[in-house]
Order: structure tokens, then C-alpha cells, then sequence
């Protein structure tokens, strides 16, 4: 069963995005078009006249993708990337070990819907879906460990720089460490020999990535992309020169990015250069001159920040739309003016869906003690004095002794019209009010200890579906549901998943 709940419900997503999902007018300066199917055509049109490189792409991504065993719909999908009425619909994320937490799965899953969405609704265009491989960030920190089961499984190495450049050597330790937390489940030895093959055949971390999701999601037809190439990077050597050599991006990220924290948090820092140098070992910030014969010899050395890697991507794909998490939609902002300067089209921004998974055993504990699915985006607090003044004792309410209270004194304030006075008779309530609040509050812990049992119950169940106090797809990895349906796990969310609907969904597995 599938549920749908407004963002806003859940309590877990900024103002920005909020606003974006209901259209709000002040982003209009941030972006090209809302993400609704008939915004899609002016993009459509706006793309098909900037020059990309097509035969360029194809050529890398061939090249890129040999290492695979491609399906026959990625090979048909980079072949129908030569074609003028092609458009790709792009995502793209750190080389998490094995995919990292599950919004990592939710994005790809979100890309692969919206280009068959645009192309029931475009059949005489083709959009291909594409992931982005993050090869060059270099925070291994972030990407070098998952949670399994409340555990933490870490790829402990001492290489530096890039992190797709780092090679495999001592991953087996990675694999014995995750053959302990599986235990004795009845597919552990499955999975265990598929991320074996994968990880311990594979080169550095960017060829075991791009053999993971090619083997996840490549009958769907994901084409992947490494933005760390040589002949890529030549056809953004204009753009680096401007921006190493000018400063030439500084000042238009900086006035949108003040204009946007006007009204909302600014997600992404500004420097006046926006590059890394790349050596075997390290990535670089650029802190000395640059000269534009380096720039022409050598482009395949500098590696664009995260405020530059959306216009290098723009710039190099046939891409209309980007499909991210919220703090990427909030970046991606930052340099709408940016990208008017280059004359590059900006992409429509998708928020990628978000979910809680959630199964029959936990459905029936919470309906058990008396919760909604609504429910369960309160805070355990909330949660339990709820289940207290509902299920257990509703006489120890005082709300309506409150209420009673304050037309009583608002009664009394009424007689006179000394504003001394009055505001004498005021303060006299907020005491009065706060004792009421103080006396429930005592009456209400001391129901939880003669209900210890449930109020346990729900302290393991938040546990369960916020671990961490996060949402569950920050900090679960997709391994157990996996483990538990195969490859019908990520049919599962593709039934249920719609990238243009805005509204977050509680799916029972």
C-alpha cells in the first residue's frame, strides 16, 4: 500500500523547498520553469537550440561504459543520444559504498519515471536517463561507510584525492565486515557474492560504482556519465579560463546568491574560484594564477566545485531537467543568473521523491496504540503524551480547564479599563496557565511509568522509522529491503514513485 502526505506534514524540509512545491512567485528569479509536465515543452525547445557536442558524448560514453555489460535499452539509449529530439533527464550523487543511505536508490528511481513520464507526454522526443558519477569529490569521509541494521560497516584507507581514483585494495575486509552483519539471512550469500564480483573486480571506486547501478538499473536504461575526462573537460575550457583566470563567476553567483538569502538559508559557499587542481593523490583548492596555456594543455587537471560541476554538466548534455534533494535544488539556485550569463539553458529542478518505508509488523504496533500513518511525523514526545491523553487516562487533560481559564480571566480583564490593571490580570493567567501545563505534565509522566510496555513501544518504533532522529532514507541503506524482494524492491518504488507529484510517501512493504 502506498500513502501520500504533504511535505509539510512531515516536518523535515526547509522553506525553500516548501515553497518551490507550491509555486511560490519569489523563486521565479532562481529558475526556468516550475516542474510541471507542460513546462517541460518551452524547456524542450530552449534546449534543442544550445550546441552540445553529441557525437562528442557518444564517443565518451561508449568509451566510459566498455568495462560493462550494457543492456540493450542503455546501448539503444546512448545511440538516441545523437539524435536532435534526444534530451537526458539528469541525477547524480557521491560514490557511496554500496549506493550509501536510500535516497541515493529514491533519485535514480525518480529520474527513471520522470523520462517516461515526459515521454508519454513528448512521444515524438526521446529522454534518456542519466547518472552523474560524483568521481571527483574528494570527502571519502562521507561516502566510505553505510548502516546495516543499526551497524556501521566502514572502509577504513589512506588514500587521498578523488575518490573514484582510489583503488580497491584490502575491500575484502569491507566484504567479511558485511558477511558478519547479514549473519545468517537466507540471501546473505547472494548478495555477498554480488557486491564480491562487483567491488573486488573492479579497478578504483568509480568502476565499481558504475558496475553497481549498471547492474541495478541497467534493464531500465541508465546511462552513466563521468564528468572526469579529458574530452569532456575540453569542451568547458572557455568557462574555466573565465572563472580562474577572470574571476569571471564570482560576482553573478554572489548577487543571486544574496538576492536568494533574502528570504531563504544559502546552501552553497562562494569563492572567486571555483576549481580544484587534480594530482594521482589530491584535489585542490586554486589559490594561485592560473595561466590559460595550462588551462589549453592540461583541462582534464581542474575539477569544478559544486557550484561549477551543474554548468559543466549543463554544458556538455543534452539535459533538461535535474533531479536532486533539497539542499541540491537550493545550490542549483544559487546560479540561475550564472548560467543567463553563458547563454547555457537551465535545467527544470526535481525534487526527487522522498519515502518512509514501512512494514506490516510496524503498521499493526502503531495502529495498536492508537496512531495514524499521520501520525508518526510527530515527535516521540508529542507521540507519547498523545497516546496518554487519548488511550490511557483523557481525564488528566486540562485544555479544557485552560480554555475555561482564560475566558475567566479574559472576563475579569474585561471590568476595568485601568491598562495596569489589565496587564496585572494577564500575567496573573500566564502563571495560572503554566501550573496547569507544569500539574499535566507531572500527571502525564507519572501515567507513562504505569505504561511503561507502550511507551517503550513507541520510543522503538520512532527508533525504527527515524533512526538517528533523521528520515529513514538519510540513514538506512537499501541492502535489508533488497535482501527481503530482489529486484522487485526497486520495481516496488517505480510503481509508486512520481517525481512530479509533490507529496511524500509512506510505502508498506
Amino acid at each position: 500500500m502506498c500513502y501520500n502526505f504533504p511535505y509539510k506534514d512531515v516536518d523535515c524540509f526547509s522553506k525553500l523547498t516548501l515553497d518551490y512545491l507550491e509555486n511560490d512567485d519569489r523563486l521565479n528569479p532562481f529558475i526556468n520553469d516550475f516542474p510541471e509536465i507542460s513546462n517541460f515543452f518551452k524547456q524542450i525547445k530552449e534546449k534543442m537550440h544550445h550546441n552540445i557536442d553529441r557525437d562528442l558524448l557518444v564517443d565518451v560514453l561508449k568509451q566510459q561504459n566498455s568495462i560493462l555489460n550494457l543492456s540493450s535499452k542503455s546501448k539503444e539509449n546512448i545511440d538516441l543520444l545523437k539524435l536532435k529530439n534526444t534530451f537526458s533527464i539528469t541525477t547524480g550523487h557521491q560514490l557511496c559504498l554500496f549506493t550509501g543511505p536510500l535516497y541515493f536508490i529514491y533519485k535514480i528511481v525518480s529520474t527513471l519515471n520522470l523520462c517516461e513520464q515526459l515521454y508519454s507526454k513528448y512521444p515524438d522526443n526521446n529522454f534518456v536517463p542519466i547518472f552523474w558519477l560524483a568521481s571527483e569529490d574528494h570527502d571519502f569521509r562521507e561516502v566510505n561507510h553505510i548502516y546495516l541494521y543499526g551497524k556501521k560497516i566502514e572502509w577504513q584507507v589512506t588514500q587521498n584525492g578523488a575518490v573514484g581514483n582510489m583503488n580497491l585494495d584490502g575491500f575484502n575486509d569491507v566484504i567479511s565486515e558485511l558477511r558478519l552483519v547479514l549473519g545468517s539471512h537466507k540471501n546473505a550469500n547472494k548478495i555477498i557474492l554480488f557486491f564480491e564480483q562487483i567491488y573486488l573486480n573492479s579497478n578504483n571506486l568509480a568502476d565499481a560504482t558504475r558496475c553497481l547501478l549498471n547492474e541495478l538499473f541497467g534493464s531500465y536504461g541508465l546511462v552513466i556519465v563521468d564528468g572526469n575526462d579529458k574530452r569532456l573537460k575540453r569542451r568547458f575550457i572557455p568557462q574555466m579560463k573565465k572563472d580562474m583566470i577572470e574571476r569571471g563567476f564570482f560576482t553573478e553567483i554572489q548577487k543571486c546568491s544574496n538576492s536568494l538569502a533574502k528570504e531563504y538559508h544559502m546552501q552553497a559557499h562562494i569563492r572567486e574560484i571555483n576549481f580544484f587542481r587534480l594530482s594521482k593523490a589530491k584535489r585542490e583548492l586554486i589559490t594561485e594564477e592560473v595561466s590559460e596555456k595550462e588551462i589549453e594543455n592540461n583541462s582534464e587537471k581542474f575539477s569544478p566545485n559544486v557550484l561549477l560541476r551543474p554548468m559543466y554538466q549543463e554544458a556538455i548534455l543534452p539535459n533538461i531537467a535535474y533531479v536532486g534533494g533539497q539542499a541540491e535544488i537550493a545550490y542549483w539556485m544559487q546560479l540561475k543568473t550564472a548560467f543567463s550569463q553563458e547563454m547555457i539553458p537551465f535545467p527544470i529542478l526535481v525534487l526527487r521523491n522522498s519515502a518512509l518505508l514501512i512494514d506490516d509488523s510496524q503498521q499493526r504496533v502503531l495502529k495498536k496504540l492508537g496512531f495514524s500513518l499521520r501520525d508518526i511525523f510527530l515527535s516521540e514526545n508529542l507521540l507519547k503524551k498523545q497516546y496518554i491523553l487519548k488511550n490511557i487516562n483523557p481525564s488528566i487533560s486540562l485544555e479544557i480547564d485552560k480554555k475555561e481559564l482564560v475566558s475567566l480571566y479574559n472576563n475579569i480583564r474585561s471590568k476595568t479599563s485601568d491598562v495596569g490593571l489589565q496587564s496585572s490580570i494577564m500575567s496573573q493567567l500566564r502563571k495560572q496557565v503554566n501550573f496547569f501545563e507544569n500539574m499535566q505534565d507531572k500527571m502525564i509522566k507519572s501515567e507513562k511509568k504505569r505504561n511503561a510496555a507502550s511507551i517503550n513501544q513507541i520510543s522503538k518504533i520512532k527508533r525504527q522509522l527515524f533512526p538517528n532522529n533523521s528520515l529513514q532514507e538519510r540513514y538506512n541503506n537499501f541492502i535489508p529491503y533488497y535482501l527481503q524482494s530482489g529486484d522487485n524492491f526497486i520495481e516496488t518504488l517505480k510503481d509508486n514513485f512520481d517525481p512530479l507529484n509533490p507529496n511524500f510517501v509512506v510505502l508498506n512493504l
